[in-house]
């Protein structure tokens, strides 16, 4: 069986695109006892991405499990998710006319063992001002992403550049990394 340590609707969606059943379970492992102000943003995405895999592989030892996770760099400082209209705001005014990146950390494991990707998408953001971020918030209401944006969304608009190798990673979930670990364990896909 395949599970996706996850209860993200995104990463839901794009694991569905491979066409191959899975179950989601919540991770069994408290992310924000986890995080450690001392790691890098690619250290964390990687650790909780690894914690959310591990924290399913002993009860489902048979099986295939996914763990993935995605911070939001601005340098070596975390953007987390807004939570709110006016904080998401207040994050992309910070990233406005600059380039961050998104950190997506991929861990599946299984009875073959345990593969690892990460996935660096960087951006570039427009200069915009406090009224063009709040009309973009109010249109896609991002509170619940990294970054404070949807580029599947109207959120593309913000942006004069993204230099990515796999887009659906941009949204959580790097499927060509993730195609590739399944099929060296004997999946078909498609």
């Amino acid at each position: 069986m395949l599970i996706l340590a996850s209860t993200s609707r995104y990463r839901k969606a794009l694991l569905e695109r491979l066409g191959q059943p899975f179950t989601a379970m919540a991770p069994a492992c408290d992310e924000e006892a986890l995080k450690d102000p001392a790691w890098s943003p690619r250290e964390t995405a990687e650790r909780l991405a690894r914690a959310k895999a591990a924290s399913l592989a002993t009860s489902h030892p048979q099986d295939i499990i996914i763990g993935s996770d995605q911070v939001c760099a601005l340098g070596h400082e975390i953007l987390h998710k807004p939570g709110t209209p006016e904080r998401a705001v207040d994050h992309l005014l910070r990233l406005q006319g600059r380039t961050h990146e998104l950190i997506t950390a991929l861990v599946v494991t299984g009875p073959q063992g345990i593969q690892t990707h990460t996935d660096i998408t960087r951006l570039t953001m427009r200069p915009l001002d406090r009224a063009a971020l709040t009309r973009y918030v109010a249109a896609d209401q991002p509170v619940d992403c990294a970054g404070a944006y949807k580029l599947e969304l109207r959120g593309i608009s913000l942006f004069s550049s993204i230099a990515s190798d796999d887009q659906s990673a941009i949204v959580g979930l790097p499927l060509v990394a993730l195609t590739r670990m399944l099929v060296t364990w004997g999946m078909e896909i498609p």
